[in-house]
């Protein structure tokens, strides 16, 4: 019987004047391949390979991991008690929220999650963002071993079968990267929508209470209070997801558009599967087990990917900071505490941040965040709760990436577009049925302003 296991012969031995084949430097040849890979697709297998989904990442393998992580770490059932606090922290906090903004509430089934029942219940989201990246992470691997025009016509038979257990292969080690990055950003997260992404299902507003202490710990601030300061953010959050009906694709195809730009730094890879030793299955399953280096692409599409999304992102935070804090003062004693605990987490580079990172290669800008919450506090001065909630009527109504850097142009530059209302286009229109019709329209507030609507700039009138 061979000694060597799996019957492969080990680089070195044996006959080194015999036909070579793509699989000689790594240990193997034609003969004993078929052996490999059924003892290999028997191994890919008891991975879970493939997930329930069939899609490119193994779903399955990075849910169990994730979960591991986190009972690794304790992860105790929701007790009643608890349940009973966080649905009644969300059910009070939308009835404040009421008085700072105009959308409505959209959290119809309040729930109290544990870490595992957040992994469970927002895997779904995660799918939709990860997918695109971990296709061209799958196909790249794929792709390592060579296309059909490097392999000879008479091994491609051969061949077609290792690609497509590498793949197998590649989608376990991608799943096994995105377990790891969900079971960590789990630990941290105290609600469902902490990375400002709509994870929960429709109509679900969650709190984790372990998040929730773990946030409030050393913060001197009551338990009530902080769990309370979180609720507010969670049902801010689910009112703009709820009620701002092109929000959600919006976000999720800006991050689906960045990831399709990104490439892959197999580098490390290849050189770890260069000469490996087919007969030692650990040694592959440590090869494919490294981490993959995300590479943005320099292209305009993905910049203005990432401006878009970002630019969203901030918006969103911007907007919930906003509300939260305002119904927040008078009401929570600790709220200035909670708001910079907020502030820091995001500085110090947060769980949002990092996860974007190794899933999608993105890193969110807190910067972004500051100026976006700024905006909105200036348009809360100048219009009010409705007339800055009205900016959420339409996409193209949103600041821009440039309107960040400066939210008192924007908010008095958009005064004389918002002007244009139904009476001021129906004026436009008389002025082409008077007595008048050769004379150009002016903007709004003629007489007040000599012709020039606010921000003209003495330009004059406007065409």
């Amino acid at each position: 019987m061979n000694d060597t296991p799996f019957g492969f012969n080990r680089p070195g031995d044996g006959d080194d004047d015999r036909p070579q084949d793509p699989f000689k430097g790594m240990g193997g040849d034609m003969a004993q391949f078929a052996d490999m890979l059924h003892r290999f697709a028997d191994m890919i297998g008891a991975q879970g390979a493939g997930g329930a989904a069939g899609g490119p990442l193994n779903w399955d393998l990075a849910k169990n991991i994730a979960r591991h992580a986190v009972v690794e770490q304790g992860d105790p059932s929701v007790v009643d008690a608890e349940r009973r606090q966080v649905e009644e922290a969300l059910r009070l906090a939308d009835l404040w929220l009421d008085e700072g903004t105009t959308l409505p509430a959209g959290i119809r089934t309040p729930k109290a999650w544990s870490r595992s029942e957040w992994i469970e219940q927002t895997l779904p989201v995660w799918s939709t963002v990860c997918d695109p990246i971990a296709e061209r992470m799958v196909e790249s691997m794929g792709g390592a071993l060579g296309g059909p025009g490097e392999i000879p016509a008479d091994m491609q038979a051969m061949a077609g079968p290792l690609i497509g257990m590498v793949k197998q292969m590649a989608g376990a080690m991608v799943g096994g990267q995105a377990g790891q990055a969900l079971g960590a950003l789990a630990r941290e997260v105290t609600g469902s929508a902490d990375v400002g992404l709509p994870l929960a299902p429709d109509g679900v507003g969650a709190l984790l209470p372990a998040g929730v202490e773990a946030f409030g710990a050393g913060l001197e601030v009551s338990e009530d209070e902080v769990r309370l300061y979180l609720a507010l953010r969670e049902a801010a959050h689910q009112r703009l997801f709820a009620h701002v009906p092109w929000l959600r694709s919006h976000l999720l195809g800006a991050v689906e558009e960045y990831a399709r730009g990104i490439t892959v730094d197999l580098s490390g890879i290849e050189q770890a599967v260069q000469g490996l030793d087919l007969s030692n299955p650990e040694a592959l399953q440590e090869a494919l087990g490294g981490e993959i280096a995300l590479q943005p692409e320099e292209t305009p599409r993905q910049k203005a990917a990432l401006a878009r999304l970002e630019t969203t992102l901030a918006l969103v935070e911007g907007w919930v900071d906003t509300v939260v804090n305002q119904v927040a003062e008078g009401r929570l004693p600790g709220s200035v505490k909670l708001a910079e605990a907020v502030r820091r987490r995001r500085a110090t580079g947060g769980p949002a941040e990092r996860t974007f990172a190794t899933l999608v290669g993105l890193e969110l800008r807190p910067r972004r965040l500051r100026e976006a919450a700024a905006l909105w506090r200036t348009l809360t001065q100048v219009r009010g709760n409705d007339g800055r909630d009205a900016v959420w009527g339409h996409p193209d109504l949103l600041p821009s990436a440039s309107d960040l850097d400066d939210p008192e142009g924007f908010v008095h530059g958009r005064d004389e577009i918002e002007g244009l209302t139904d009476l001021d286009i129906s004026k436009l229109t008389r002025g082409h049925d008077d007595d008048k019709p050769d004379e150009p329209p002016t903007g709004e507030n003629d007489g007040e302003n000599g012709g020039q609507g606010p921000g003209d700039g003495g330009e004059g009138p406007r065409p």
